[in-house]
Order: structure tokens, then C-alpha cells, then sequence
């Protein structure tokens, strides 16, 4: 919590002004009511504070209900605009020794603005009214914290019915004195229950549901008012993951709602979820597999169909449930947390996973927060080293893509001491549908949709596009399928090109890059050019001598080509 928060924060729920006015031994008077004649019920005394200061404002955090006896009361009009501004709740002016009365000008100050004035008579002294309301808020909060418990106890016994979506929804409605609405991903009402709505108020509680959800940058909660019904509306993205939406319309929102509809939101999360216990049968039943001998891409059908993503992470808070939480996040449970990989310790990188192009044996991915048996040859589906055999006279787990566990159940080498503070790669695997957004305190890489044959390059992708995102500080990158000049970072590339290039001069780098472009023929090129055949051979030779290099190698015509083509990508001329 920051200073401004703990200075801002309420240490108690708010008390309505005519709760406070109702204790009859203190003898306060309402002068001026609310502005636009509403209620003084509604207005909501958060503390209290007394001044004595000309201009109160600088010491006012909004809420308060300000005391003053007017000892420095010069300006009333310029002293009531200064508290509205500050956003006090009301003004008690006490009356004796300085003023006899309330003057006037003040009161037809708060008039204008619609500042609630109290006279506090001389036999009251401003530390009892300021007891009075402190007393005030720990009844409400002593309330709130009884109704809290007493819906906590009614929902958690609804979700134990046999239809407990229908009852949560019942006891969340009749907790709140209003209706709740469980929306489909379509805008559809799955379920309802409490007190029928106008029809304006249904479609407004709709549209906000619509607001929320799992789409990518959504928000997680939304509210509004309902159609001009008077009606206080709020929407609840569900965690399932399956895109429903809790609707919850009422006349008044009261201390303690939005606690009550948050433990219906956690219900209602798990009771609509997949069923957990299928997952965990889908992937034991590929570990199996897998162990017994089977091809990882026929293992991986044991999970899902595909295609599938794998999505690598570094960051987090630190914690050990970390990865966990993210995978989560993301709305999968096959991660696997990794290891420490200490700079430069190639076996260590390889147990993290950090993949490079060519790499084989990547670990299957374990369920978030719980660590799988490594075990020689278990793999993501469609990896390298998936057998679960040794060949033939060779030693199990020996050149495979996952060590074997040693007696005591850890890996051997470095990855059974890894570094403290060495940077940790989570890696993911979910289905391509699945949407993959920016987590806060996370670095992702993303790789492109693949079929379970082909995990091991989308492995490799998702490498690659973490270490540019690490590069270019961005929260997420995604693999972009450029051939092999994808592989590259484009301003690094562009940057070798340039220096590659410097020697040449534009005509020389045009010239080349002709040349190149149609294959080395001297006659097309000078075609091409419009110029003599024999100056194309000796700017061809001249530009060999500025390179330093063979224009007949084949490898050197290839890296001169693509550094043209990075400089012409870049938007700077050779």
C-alpha cells in the first residue's frame, strides 16, 4: 500500500449523515440539506476533522465532515467554496464563544453550493460528535462484517446443492436484494434468479456484461446505472476461462456488496470451469504414454487435437508459485517453472529450456505448480528424444533430451544446484486459441500455432521471440514468420549490413545487388543497368577488392544479398 492509499483509505465503512444527526444527545440541527434536494442519507461521512484555519483546504483528504467555530471566519462565501473543493461531506458549525449564531453568509454559502450545514449546539463539544461518529462507523463495520459472513456461509451452502449454479445465483440475488444474470459468451442468459427487471435495465445489464471478459486487454469488472431505472449495474468476468459473465443489478449498493459478489464470482468460477479432474486424467494418461514407449505426437492427443503454442517466460515476483500464477493467467496447466541458467552455462540453459535452433529433448511441461518425474525421453509432444527405451547397449537417460533423476529424485549436474538470482525461463504449452496477453511483471515470447510434430521449432520460436522481447523491453512478442531473415533481430542485422557495406559506394551497392539478384549473369545485368557488359565485371571486381572478398564463393554471395536486402528493410541506403 502506497502513503496515498494509506492516507486515503476509510478506516472504517462510511455513516450516512441523518444516522449521525439521529443521536438526540448531541443535539445537532440540519441547517442545509444535500444539494438538489436529495436525501441526507445519502451523503456519507468517511471522518471527521476540525479546523480553525481561514482556508482548510490544504489539510482536507475529501469525505470529512469539517467542525469549525469560525475563529478565523472572515470570508464565508470564499470558506464554503474552499471546502467543496477540498470535497468535504458536510459542515458543523458550532456556535459559542466566537458567533452566537451561524452567520448568515454561511448559510446561504452552503445553500448555493449544496454543502449540508450542521449547528452544533454550545453544550456539545466538537470530541463528541467526532466519538460519536467513530462509534458509528464500528457498528457498520461490525454490520458488514456479519452480513459478509452470513452470505459467504449461504453461498458456500448453495454451491453444495445439486444444481448449484441456479442456487448460488439464488442466494447471491436474495443476499443483495436484487438480480443476478450468469451470461454466455454470446450475450445469452444462461441462468438468473431474484427479482425480475424492466426490460431497458436487462439490455443495459447485457451491454455491460459485454464489456468484460477473456478477450485480450479486457477489463475483469465493469459498472454503470440501468436504463434509467434507478438501478445500480455491475459485470464479473468468470476465471473458467470459458468467456461467462456475472450480472448483478440492484437498487443500492451497500457496504460489504462488492465482498459477497466477489465470493460468488470465485464460486461460480469453479463451478462452471472444465471438469479438473479430466485434465489431469488427459495428461497421465500422455505422461504413459510416453513412458511406454509412444511417439510424442501420438501422445499429445491424449490432451488436445492441437495445433498448439508454447509461450516461454522470465520475470514474476520471485515466489515459488510464480509460474504457477501465470499459468493460471494464461489458462493452462501444462508449464513447466524451470531452472536457473547461469550466463554462459550451455547445459544449464539447455535443462531451462532456452532453445536454440537445432536443440532436441525440451522437458514435457509439468502442471502448474506441481513437478512431474523427469524421466529419460519425456519431451513436449512432437520433440526429439521422446522414446522412453535406452538404444540398443546404450545407458538410460545417456544423450537424451531429459536427464534421469538420481536415487534421491533430483537432476544431476548443474541443474540439481542452480545459481541464486540466475534468471529462470518458464515455459507454457496451450492451445493456439487460446488468447496470449501481456502479464504484468512478465516478459512472454510467443511462438507460432504448430501441430504436435512440430513443437520442437515452435519451441525455438518461443525462444527467440522472448530474447526480442527482452531486447526491445517489450511486455510480449510473437514469432513472425519471416524465413530465415525472421531469425535475426532486424536492427542488429542492419546494422552488420551497414558495416559490411560502408566500402561501397550507392553505384557499387546497386550494381551488386543487380548482379546478385540475377544470378551473376554479366550480360543481363548490363541489360538491366544500361551499361557495357565490361563495366559490370569490373565494378563487380572493384567491389570484390573493396570487400576483401570472393564473389565467386557461393556463402559469400548469399551474406552479401541478405545484407543488401537488411539495409534496403532498415529504409537506409547501401
Amino acid at each position: 500500500m502506497t502513503v496515498a492509499e494509506a492516507v486515503t483509505t476509510p478506516p472504517a465503512p462510511p455513516v450516512p449523515l441523518a444516522a449521525l444527526l439521529a443521536r438526540r444527545e448531541l443535539g445537532l440541527r440540519l441547517l442545509v440539506g444535500p444539494a438538489d434536494g436529495a436525501d441526507v442519507s445519502d451523503v456519507s461521512l468517511h471522518w471527521v476533522h476540525t479546523s480553525e484555519m481561514a482556508d482548510p483546504y490544504p489539510y482536507l483528504l475529501g469525505g470529512e465532515l469539517l467542525m469549525t467555530a469560525g475563529v478565523q471566519l472572515t470570508d464565508p462565501a470564499r470558506f464554503v467554496e474552499r471546502v467543496v473543493e477540498a470535497g468535504a461531506a458536510a459542515l458543523g458549525f458550532g456556535v459559542t464563544p466566537v458567533w452566537d449564531t451561524v452567520p448568515p453568509a454561511l448559510v446561504e454559502a452552503c445553500e448555493r453550493l449544496g454543502l449540508p450545514l450542521i449547528e452544533v449546539p454550545p453544550a456539545t463539544p466538537f470530541t463528541a460528535v467526532a466519538r460519536a461518529l467513530w462509534r458509528l462507523m464500528a457498528e457498520a463495520r461490525l454490520h458488514e462484517l456479519r452480513r459478509v459472513t452470513e452470505a459467504q456461509q449461504s453461498l458456500a451452502t448453495a454451491a453444495a446443492r445439486p444444481a448449484p449454479v441456479p442456487a448460488v445465483l439464488g442466494a447471491l440475488a436474495s443476499r443483495l436484494g436484487g438480480r443476478a444474470v450468469l451470461f454466455a459468451p454470446d450475450g445469452t442468459e444462461s441462468a438468473a434468479a431474484g427479482r425480475e427487471i424492466a426490460p431497458a435495465a436487462a439490455r443495459a445489464l447485457a451491454d455491460l456484461a459485454g464489456v468484460v471478459g477473456p478477450r485480450p486487454g479486457g477489463p475483469a469488472s465493469a459498472s454503470g446505472d440501468g436504463g434509467g431505472g434507478g438501478l445500480r449495474l455491475a459485470a464479473y468476468a468468470l476465471g473458467g476461462g470459458d468467456g461467462l459473465t456475472l450480472g448483478v443489478a440492484t437498487e443500492r449498493r451497500e457496504p460489504g456488496d462488492h465482498t459477497i459478489v466477489g465470493v460468488a464470482v470465485v464460486l461460480l468460477s469453479l463451478l462452471t470451469a472444465p471438469h479438473r479432474a479430466a485434465d489431469v486424467t488427459a495428461r497421465d494418461t500422455a505422461l504413459v504414454r510416453l513412458l511406454l514407449g509412444a511417439a510424442p505426437q501420438d501422445a499429445a492427443t491424449a490432451l488436445a487435437p492441437g495445433p498448439w503454442a508454447v509461450v516461454h517466460a522470465r520475470g514474476g515476483d520471485g515466489t515459488p508459485f510464480a509460474a504457477a500464477a501465470l499459468a493460471a493467467a494464461l489458462g493452462t496447466p501444462l508449464a513447466d517453472p524451470g531452472i536457473p541458467a547461469a550466463p554462459g552455462d550451455e547445459r544449464a540453459e539447455a535443462a531451462a529450456g532456452a532453445a536454440l535452433p537445432g536443440t532436441t529433448g525440451a522437458a514435457l511441461p509439468r502442471m502448474a505448480g506441481t513437478a512431474l518425474p523427469r524421466t529419460a525421453g519425456t519431451a513436449l509432444p512432437g520433440t526429439a528424444g521422446g522414446q522412453a527405451a535406452a538404444p540398443a547397449g546404450g545407458r538410460a537417460g545417456a544423450r537424451t533430451g531429459a536427464a534421469t533423476p538420481d536415487a534421491a529424485g533430483s537432476l544431476p549436474g548443474p541443474a540439481s544446484a542452480p545459481r541464486a538470482g540466475a534468471p529462470r525461463t518458464v515455459r507454457l504449452l496451450l492451445p493456439a486459441s487460446s488468447a496470449v496477453t501481456a502479464q504484468p511483471g512478465w516478459v512472454l515470447g510467443v511462438s507460432a500455432p504448430a501441430g504436435a510434430d512440430a513443437l520442437p521449432a515452435a519451441d525455438a520460436q518461443a525462444a527467440r521471440a522472448l530474447r526480442r522481447a527482452e531486447a526491445t523491453r517489450a511486455p510480449l512478442v510473437r514469432h513472425r514468420a519471416a524465413g530465415f531473415a525472421g531469425l535475426v533481430d532486424r536492427d542488429e542485422a542492419a546494422a552488420y549490413a551497414r558495416e559490411v557495406l560502408a566500402p561501397l559506394a550507392p553505384a557499387l551497392a546497386e550494381t551488386l545487388r543487380t548482379w546478385l539478384s540475377l544470378h551473376g549473369s554479366w550480360d543481363r545485368t548490363a541489360v538491366a543497368m544500361e551499361i557495357h557488359r565490361n563495366t559490370v565485371r569490373q565494378r563487380i571486381a572493384r567491389i570484390g577488392a573493396l570487400l576483401g572478398r570472393d564473389l565467386d564463393d557461393a556463402d559469400v554471395r548469399m551474406e552479401l544479398w541478405f545484407a543488401l536486402h537488411s539495409v534496403a528493410n532498415s529504409g537506409q541506403r547501401g
